[in-house]
């Protein structure tokens, strides 16, 4: 194929505004995929995604386009996911991207992840196609929308925007056309050195690891010795080829190409997103930019529910191989033993990780309270200590100060939700830094602190805005705050892993609420079990859980025996309770994953 004839780009676009089904438009209208092949949501192939109707992770393309000028395109298609958790996978296909279409749902409007996105691709420098979808819905309202997406970029102004229905195909052709009459040809030169950008990669467990790359400048040959140059690891392409969608081998990949190439390699550390790959022979000068590597925002614990840990520990292993933004370590609980320390970025990643678990290996696992980085200062060091894991958090008699990250949260909002929107937020602790108009929109940006916007506050936001607000996040910088450790002894053993770290202001109330759910979730023996939630060395909250029958009369001489036979039997555990090796269901621990941390 011809360069000048290369069309590379991505659709981004807030979450549920009709990304995939346009993606599936795409395919059908320059016949990538066949019509027995066809169906809905095809790039999201993923149990997961289809369940929720979202895409997770990015899906390259090749298209061929008989374009209305009589020539054939190669549409190089990059899918990216909507959802403010996934942005870090919408940079990645960006950056092997020359062009995007910004979809946007004219029956929802401009709405927050379009904003973010958009300034993604700003950010690259990539030539912007604004679409209008849904304009067939009987909730539609075009012109509004079309104001909206003026208001984003004055180069928008007198644009005369493309109005479509992905889901009856109605004006996809005229976004076909108009990729390729405004989205430019890759500038590459062939006969350069090799440069090409590793931007994603996959697994598999004959051919090892998959490189995603992008060519800029030079080709590619099978068998060809190739450098990553972040580790300088030299490797072979056993196989290249590109994705219609599933793997189609090919002899080249040339400049502007998107492609796979098979590298044999079995180690994923060896391997990084945003690496250069160039050849051994002929090595290029400059290495490219790249971009920041994936940083967790959310921690949580896994552990194995019916104590199969190799079998948790496999598919750990193998969910990280073709997730790049999942990282583990390996950790030890005293109450559940071997597990694994997790970092995700945000709750719906660590959803989408736990249903893949349960999905493609069946395994169910026992997930702890989720927690952000903090950091500890302790009396007479000047370096903090990170903390990102509750039961690593020291004593407090040890600590000076401790600072916790804060972000950034930029909410859009109609107008008439803004009295409801502002309570919210104001009750998990942010700082209002502006206010907004963006059309017919309010947008509000706040000063957050993380763990606050980490568990629920999105879903809470959803709630009282009845799904019209939208939230965005970026992350800012680490202050102090005044926090304690809350742990939980249960039959006076600590729990270590049920074990969480909130504000001061907040904690009576929050342990109060949590040793009531612990009552009905913690399972009842044949003695009654006290369950305690300490801070500080101090007990602040606590329910006795009842025997599963009683075998003593509260009082009088008649039960006397049974009574002192009952005491003794307490005495006895609690001198045990070190050892105390109880099983605990997933129950307890969404006790505390349900608490409005």
């Amino acid at each position: 194929m011809k360069q000048a004839n290369i069309r590379n780009f991505s659709i981004i676009a807030h979450i549920d505004h009709g990304k995939s089904t346009l993606a599936d438009r795409i395919m059908e209208q320059t016949h990538t995929v066949s019509e027995r092949d066809t169906k809905a949501q095809l790039l999201d192939d993923m149990e997961v995604e289809q369940a929720h109707g979202i895409t997770v992770k990015s899906r390259t393309v090749r298209n061929h386009y008989e374009a209305d000028d009589g020539q054939t395109y190669e549409y190089n298609f990059i899918d990216t996911p909507g959802h403010v958790d996934f942005s870090y996978e919408v940079s990645k296909s960006l950056a092997a991207s020359d062009g995007a279409i910004l979809l946007v749902d004219a029956t929802q409007g401009v709405q927050a992840q379009t904003v973010a996105n958009l300034r993604l691709a700003k950010q690259n420098h990539l030539v912007i196609i604004p679409v209008i979808n849904k304009v067939d819905s009987d909730a539609a309202d075009v012109p509004r929308t079309e104001a909206q997406i003026q208001k984003l970029d004055s180069s928008f102004e007198n644009l005369d925007m493309l109005k479509i229905s992905a889901k009856t195909g109605m004006g996809v052709h005229e976004v076909l056309e108009a990729v390729r009459t405004t989205i430019p040809a890759p500038t590459g030169d062939k006969h350069a050195p090799l440069k090409a950008l590793v931007f994603d990669y996959m697994y598999d467990a004959f051919k090892g690891i998959i490189a995603y790359v992008r060519l800029i400048d030079g080709s590619i040959k099978a068998d060809d010795d190739l450098l990553l140059m972040a580790k300088q690891t030299k490797v072979s392409a056993n196989s290249l080829g590109y994705f219609a969608p599933n793997m189609t081998p090919i002899d080249e990949l040339n400049a502007g190409d998107v492609g796979y190439v098979v590298t044999g390699l079995k180690d994923p550390q060896l391997v990084r997103v945003g690496d250069t790959m160039t050849s051994v022979t002929n090595t290029t000068k400059q290495p490219l930019a790249g971009y920041e590597p994936a940083k967790s925002m959310v921690f949580a614990g896994f552990y194995p529910k019916d104590n199969n840990y190799n079998e948790l520990k496999l598919a750990i292993e193998k969910l990280s191989l073709n997730d790049s933004s999942f990282h583990y370590t390996l950790e030890n609980s005293e109450a559940l033993g071997a597990g694994f320390r997790c970092g995700f970025l945000g709750m719906l990643h660590l959803q989408i990780i736990r249903e893949r678990l349960q999905d493609e290996y069946g395994l169910e696992v026992l997930t702890t309270a989720p927690n952000v980085t903090y950091h500890v200062y302790l009396n007479g060091k000047t370096e903090p200590m990170i903390v990102n894991n509750p039961i690593n958090f020291p004593e407090f008699s040890k600590i000076s100060y401790v600072e916790e990250p804060f972000v950034k949260a930029e909410i859009t909002t109609p107008n008439d939700l803004l009295s409801e929107v502002m309570k919210l937020a104001e009750k998990h602790k942010s700082t209002l830094l502006d206010m907004d108009n963006q059309a017919d929109l309010i947008v509000l940006t706040y000063k957050m602190p993380t763990s606050e916007v980490a568990y629920e506050f999105f879903n809470q936001l959803k709630s009282v805005s009845h799904g019209y607000a939208t939230l965005d996040t970026t992350a800012l910088d680490y202050e102090v705050a005044d926090l304690v450790k809350v742990e939980v002894d249960i039959n006076y053993a600590t729990v270590d892993a049920l074990s969480f770290v909130v504000h001061r202001q907040d904690a009576d109330k929050l342990t109060q609420e949590l040793v009531k759910k612990l009552k009905v979730a913690v399972p009842r023996r044949l003695y009654p079990t006290p369950v305690q939630a300490v801070v500080e060395g101090k007990a602040v909250a606590r329910v006795d859980i009842p025997p599963l029958r009683k075998g003593a009369t509260s009082g009088g001489k008649k039960g006397a025996a049974k009574k002192q036979a009952l005491l003794h039997r307490q005495g006895v555990n609690k001198r045990k309770s070190a050892k105390n090796t109880s099983d605990l269901p997933q129950e307890v621990f969404n006790a505390v994953l349900e608490l409005d941390l």
